[in-house]
């Protein structure tokens, strides 16, 4: 079973001019019955931040939050007296746990900030809260599958309190790879930019694809693409 969740679909809002925001599930003030999460998935974002502008101080608790950014850098603070610049390439994981207050900002003066947003139900609740960043550079993600995220932080991987690995590509045009489900699990796979095929279905910028009761995720590249690719029980 495939499900398309076409770019254009998406949830759509805009802030002050500072923030223009797609989500792939239901999220804040955006609600589609059909779109809840996947899984264990809760919330794709997909956010570009003006010069200068960003998320104000505000809470989370309970969920697992990871930021992939994708063009830009952003700049962030939390009440466990973390501060860093993660940049295009980069990660951040952040276990809100009992909870955690946070700002996230494009610090450019000049340039546009975009990233993909994405909280993951946690397998645990109330565990100390974290945060943790990791830079992946694009020879490690090119034409493969890299691992970005898992429960048990193998190969050189962020971990998260919950059984979901999440890994990147950077495939160029005619390349192919294949991923191999194992039994029960779905796989989400999230198209940043670029053009692939997945099991036949064409995924454009922006799209994404629930894949089920499959027993080969099969990939290929019309162009070069860069995707991310979640591995969910």
């Amino acid at each position: 079973m495939m499900l398309l969740r076409a770019s254009h679909e998406r949830g759509f809002a805009e802030f002050g001019g500072w923030l223009r925001s797609f989500h792939t599930f239901s999220f804040s003030d955006y609600y589609d019955p059909k779109f809840m999460g996947f899984r264990d998935l809760r919330v794709i974002n997909q956010d570009w931040i003006a010069k200068d502008s960003g998320f104000p101080t505000h809470p989370h608790r309970d969920m697992e939050i990871i930021t992939y950014v994708l063009k830009g850098a952003v700049e962030h603070r939390d009440s466990l007296g973390s501060v860093g610049q993660i940049k295009a390439g980069e990660i951040q994981v952040m276990h809100a746990g009992t909870g955690i207050r946070h700002s996230e900002s494009n610090p450019s003066k000049t340039d546009e900030l975009q990233l993909f947003q994405i909280w993951i139900q946690p397998d645990t609740v109330g565990v100390a809260p974290g945060y943790t960043q990791q830079s992946f550079r694009k020879e490690e993600k090119l034409n493969v599958l890299r691992l970005l995220v898992s429960k048990d932080g193998r190969e050189d991987s962020q971990k998260i309190h919950q059984d979901v690995d999440l890994y990147a590509s950077v495939l160029e045009a005619g390349k192919t790879l294949e991923f191999k489900l194992r039994p029960e699990r779905g796989v989400w796979v999230q198209l940043a930019e670029g053009q692939i095929e997945v099991n036949g279905e064409v995924l454009n910028a922006g799209d994404g694809l629930a894949i089920q009761d499959e027993d080969l995720v099969k990939i290929k590249a019309n162009k070069e693409t860069e995707f991310l690719l979640f591995d969910l029980r």
